[in-house]
């Protein structure tokens, strides 16, 4: 099956380059992802998942800033419930960010801008300022990250805009109290933002 063909043509361009196909876990995910469905993406481990999650939410970011629309501020929240797994995602998010910028410039557009940040128990405070300061498209974080986002004014104002929300390793997450917390907290986030964010859900093992 050919990528969705509402695809901006940077994102198809560097995924066709990269990859021979989409995997099946990517189709049926973009599917329902692009219907603008809370979409649970359960599938083995180097199926792609986390891919599919985040290339439907990079296709908005780059189709906005390819019309200019793109402003600063956190349009995805990723939550993973382990500090390594999210200073693995954002590694990984650059490869293709930085494909597309290149497929972008290749195609004689704009190349999109589009920002990343970690905020975890282990983020400098300098690090954390700059979030404030600037904020990221992506943010990468942790439940209790949110959590304490979510409760401070300044922070919690960077939430507003979110559009999707992306929770890994569900799995871990639905056994004890962290995963209720993390309810609770996207019950928050869906509250004080300005439309109630899309959700995604990756596991393996759920």
């Amino acid at each position: 099956m050919p990528l969705p063909p509402s695809f901006h043509p940077a994102v198809r361009s560097w995924f066709e380059r990269t990859f021979d196909a989409p995997t099946q876990a990517q189709e049926r995910g973009w599917a329902e992802i692009l219907a603008g469905r809370d979409t649970l993406i359960a599938a083995p481990t180097g199926s792609g998942k986390t891919l599919a999650a985040f290339l439907a939410a990079l296709d908005a970011l780059v189709h906005r800033a390819d019309s200019g629309a793109l402003r600063d501020g956190i349009d995805v929240v990723y939550v993973s419930p382990l500090k390594a797994l999210s200073s693995d995602v954002e590694k990984n998010l650059a490869a293709p960010l930085a494909g597309i910028r290149d497929a972008a410039v290749a195609l004689g557009l704009a190349p999109p801008d589009i920002r990343t940040a970690l905020r975890t128990g282990d983020t400098t405070a300098a690090a954390r300022a700059a979030i404030v300061r600037k904020a990221p498209h992506i943010l990468i974080t942790t439940p209790e990250s949110l959590y304490l986002m979510l409760t401070a004014e300044r922070t919690r104002e960077l939430l507003r805009h979110v559009r999707t929300v992306v929770v890994d390793e569900l799995h871990a997450l639905m056994r004890d109290k962290r995963g209720s917390h993390l309810a609770l907290s996207l019950e928050r986030l869906d509250a004080i933002a300005t439309q109630r964010p899309q959700r995604i859900g990756l596991s393996a093992t759920v």
